[in-house]
């Protein structure tokens, strides 16, 4: 064992070494130097060294010439943390792997610059929400809308990384909308949800599809609110208080049948006025098929009686937009309507239509011809499903002119009305 030299040998040096075989009970003994750093070497392990500051710091360092390459200095932590018999066998297990050429520092260093470029690289919840909207939701129909309930359910969020998109997270935007009392609202919300982090895990912007848990706000129940005849003729005669923006609108809803979205985002290129029809291609409705709609005589008139230029929108504010607002409309009619509706919504509308032609004895393939749906009973042909949109034309044109003097009253129909209502 070589000569321990006492510390105060050092007095007044930056650094002071020395070297011995360790002992805990040596390290245990040692006494911080007045200033610099005392280093003592270990002799049963060469390179291994017992740092002490003046500060009281004690830690371990490892010094090992790499194979074919420089000398390496490896922390190995402080003590008493890490043990001399930890700090012995740690030295060891350097010394192995720098005989086969392993260099644990310039790993860690690849390590660090890996992950300070991937952190460089990572994205923004907003930077992968404009690329899922570009690629994706930019080819729906409700593209738009979908948008905005993302950017509203993530808008705490959209500043982080994607990779830190949480399932609690994605969660509590659907139990505030549960909160305001807007379940199936919040339902809507979950699928959209739940269909962008499914395709951010697709494309590896995240390393799992942490919107695959969150759960429904409410089990929703199949409506069965079908408007009367009578309930449909005030709201259809109420349409008048609503304005010359609003009034026809609605109106055209009532008589047609069509969705929502049909009939407030319909362009005059879609309408013939001379041969009494709507047409829409198939990138303008629900199902994507494209679909002709007949216009009843009531129909024709309030687009006839529309003013201006007769391009872009019917319904417009702006000329280049649809109006917005149809909730605050809808919400106006109700008002107006009082108590002689009960609550209803807008696609009801639709279902009055089915019901009522379908008690005057409508075949069901002509009403779910007008309502657009898929054709019932066997799958269509090809050629079938070519022309679907203009098949039973004919029928579907007398049934929406019935349906329109159901709903006006015409004198021509008292009769089935007293039947249908008896």
């Amino acid at each position: 064992m070589s000569p321990i030299c006492p510390p105060a040998r050092f007095l007044g040096q930056q650094e002071a070494k020395m070297k011995t075989e360790l002992t805990d009970r040596f390290l245990k003994s040692m006494t911080p130097p007045e200033a610099g750093r005392l280093e003592v070497s270990d002799t049963k392990r060469p390179g291994l060294r017992f740092r002490l500051t003046a500060a009281g710091k004690a830690t371990w360092i490892f010094e090992k010439r790499l194979r074919d390459g420089p000398k390496r200095k490896f922390p190995l932590g402080t003590w008493p943390a890490v043990s001399l018999a930890a700090a012995r066998k740690e030295a060891l297990e350097i010394e192995a792997e720098t005989a086969r050429g392993i260099d644990r520092i310039a790993e860690a260093e690849k390590q660090r610059l890996s992950d300070e470029a991937a952190k460089a690289h990572r994205r923004s919840v907003r930077e992968v929400l404009n690329t899922y909207a570009e690629l994706h939701l930019s080819s729906l129909r409700t593209g738009e809308e979908r948008r905005r309930q993302l950017e509203t359910a993530l808008a705490d969020v959209m500043h982080t990384s994607i990779d830190e998109l949480s399932t609690a997270t994605l969660q509590k935007a659907i139990d505030d909308k549960l909160a305001e009392g807007r379940a199936v609202y919040a339902n809507r919300v979950r699928a959209a949800l739940r269909a962008f982090t499914r395709w951010a895990w697709q494309r590896s912007y995240l390393t799992e599809d942490v919107g695959a848990r969150i759960g429904k706000a409410t089990k929703e129940q199949a409506r069965d609110r079908v408007p009367s005849l009578h309930e449909v003729r005030t709201i259809f005669d109420t349409c008048d208080e609503l304005g010359g923006l609003w009034g026809p609108l609605f109106k055209l809803l009532v008589l047609t049948g069509q969705r929502r979205s049909e009939i407030v985002e319909l362009r005059w290129d879609e309408v013939d006025l001379e041969r009494a029809r709507i047409v829409k291609g198939g990138g303008e409705t629900k199902n994507a098929k494209a679909h002709i709609t007949h216009l009843s005589s009531p129909a024709l008139n309030i687009l006839a009686a529309r003013v201006g230029e007769r391009s872009g929108y019917v319904f417009t504010t702006t000329g280049e937009t649809p109006v917005s607002g149809v909730s605050k409309a809808k919400a106006r009619l109700d008002k107006l309507l009082g108590d002689d509706v009960a609550p209803w919504r807008i696609h009801d509308l639709r279902t009055a239509l089915a019901t009522a032609l379908a008690e005057a004895g409508e075949p069901e393939g002509v009403v779910d011809r007008i309502l657009n749906h898929s054709a019932s009973g066997s799958a269509p042909s090809a050629v079938a499903r070519v022309y679907q949109q203009s098949d039973l034309l004919p029928q579907r044109a007398r049934a929406l002119d019935h349906w329109a003097n159901l709903i006006t009253r015409d004198q021509a129909d008292v009769l089935q009305l007293h039947s249908m209502e008896s």
